[in-house]
C-alpha cells in the first residue's frame, strides 16, 4: 500500500500542523508533570469549638524537609468564608505530617478546610 502525497502547495501546511500537534503534546506534558510536584495537602477533619472558633486538622505531603505556609478558612452554611488564618509549618521529611491549627470566626462556622499550601 502506498502513501499519498499531499496535493501540490499543501506540504508547507502538514509540516506546520505536525510541529503545532508535537509541541501541543509537549505544552500538554509539562503540565501534567508540574501538577504533580510539589506539596500537596489533604483535609482529615474539623471540630466546631464554638461560636467563634474552628480546629482544622489535615496532612501536609511531600513537603521535602521545607517549611510550609498553609491557608486554612472557616465556612458557614452558605458557603461563605467567616474565618481565616494563614500558618507557618516547620519543615519536615516525613512523606505526610498532620496538623491542627485553630481558624477564629466572626460567626458560627459548619466546617473548616484547608484553601492552599506552599513553600515558603
Amino acid at each position: 500500500m502506498t502513501i499519498t502525497r499531499p496535493a501540490p502547495g499543501q506540504l508547507k501546511w502538514w509540516v506546520i500542523g505536525t510541529v503545532g500537534i508535537l509541541l501541543g503534546c509537549a505544552v500538554a506534558v509539562w503540565f501534567g508533570i508540574s501538577s504533580t510536584r510539589g506539596v500537596s495537602w489533604s483535609d482529615a477533619g474539623f471540630n466546631i469549638v464554638g461560636n467563634t472558633r474552628v480546629d482544622v486538622t489535615f496532612d501536609v505531603i511531600h513537603q521535602n524537609g521545607k517549611p510550609v505556609t498553609c491557608t486554612l478558612e472557616a465556612l458557614d452554611l452558605q458557603h461563605g468564608q467567616v474565618g481565616q488564618t494563614t500558618v507557618d509549618l516547620p519543615a519536615s521529611t516525613y512523606s505526610s505530617t498532620r496538623y491542627t491549627r485553630t481558624v477564629h470566626t466572626v460567626a458560627k462556622a459548619v466546617t473548616g478546610t484547608v484553601d492552599s499550601c506552599s513553600y515558603k
